[in-house]
């Protein structure tokens, strides 16, 4: 009986989509053309399930491009107002259309001058007559046999954010880079299909000296960037060498005095390097064939383009060698 139940549920939760689907048309289309064009964010603002689909709306539309933020009602009444802006678009969302701390917020925000999508199932309602453009996510029935809780509602309320955020998407031309630069923390495997150029640090941000440089300048640039290396160049920005931590541990050791040697004769010379072409999944196939830590970035005359460092590709939090 429970399995019947739970077909029951899905199947009630399909018509609602498909009910939402047939009705969209110009009330969409002037929603997305309200938003490509407005200068500001969209702020969306809801309350209880329609306030937790809000936030969820608003994490897809700052991970596909367009800027948003979500704004609890009764805060905004209380201060958080000054985040919105008057160029900002509003996304307000109430099955109900009726939802008072909602309506009182955009009667306020009517007033100074903000533009109002609603997404609503009633027509009729405070929310639909007080809004510039109207979603309709009206919905058969609820799942719920009690007729109470949001379920069919909710969900319909999603997709349509969803089907908003797509179409957003598509219009800005929003590429798979973009999308990867907007996580920067995400999933190991999708960190790795990069090139290394993407996630190497670059510029001045990369820990580099001359070969006659002393031993003791590179031991404080070594702490100073706190990467573990430091490379060495020639004057054409060429690799020669490359001065690590258990490079200083071994010299100690050997009872060598520091402070008497430049970087030429501290350095390995002629370090593990990869070509600026490959991924980032062959700079950690490398480091863990080698067991280095990090990677300088050459082109093809040997001149340096970044270095490349495992935290780059695993996380600080995930400094470890994959086996």
């Amino acid at each position: 009986m429970s399995i019947e139940d739970a077909r029951e549920v899905l199947r009630i939760e399909e018509e609602g989509l498909a009910a939402i689907r047939e009705r969209i048309g110009e009330e969409f289309i002037r929603a997305v053309e309200m938003i490509l064009v407005g200068p500001g964010r969209v702020v969306i603002t809801g309350i209880g399930k329609s306030g937790i689909v809000g936030q969820k709306i608003a994490a897809t539309m700052n991970s596909t491009g367009t800027s948003s933020f979500f704004l609890h009602p009764v805060e905004a009444m209380h201060g958080d107002l000054g985040m919105v802006m008057p160029g900002d678009v509003i996304l307000a969302i109430s099955y109900s259309g009726e939802t008072p701390e909602l309506n009182a917020l955009l009667f306020t925000l009517k007033k100074r001058g903000n533009r109002i999508i609603a997404m609503t199932g009633e027509k009729k309602s405070s929310l639909a007559l007080v809004a510039d453009i109207m979603l309709d996510i009206r919905v058969p029935k609820e799942a719920c046999p009690l007729g109470l809780a949001p379920t069919a509602s909710t969900t319909a309320t999603l997709a349509m954010g969803d089907a908003l955020a797509v179409v957003l998407l598509n219009r800005k031309k929003f590429q798979e880079g973009d999308f990867r630069q907007n996580h920067p923390g995400g999933s190991l495997g999708q960190r790795l299909k990069v090139r290394v150029t993407e996630v190497m640090f670059a510029g001045k941000d990369i820990p580099a000296i001359a070969p006659d440089t002393s031993a003791t300048e590179a031991i404080r640039v070594l702490n100073e960037k706190n990467m573990g290396v430091v490379l060495v160049v020639d004057g054409m920005k060429k690799v020669l060498g490359i001065v690590t931590d258990g490079d200083v541990r071994r010299a100690i050791a050997q009872a060598q005095s520091i402070s008497g040697m430049n970087t030429a004769q501290l350095m390995t010379k002629d370090p593990i390097c990869i070509d600026s072409t490959r991924l980032a999944a062959d700079a950690l196939s490398i480091m863990q064939t080698h067991e280095i830590t990090a990677l300088p970035i050459i082109d093809e005359d040997r001149t340096i383009l970044g270095l490349l460092h495992l935290h780059n590709l695993l996380g600080k939090g995930e400094f470890r060698f994959l086996v």
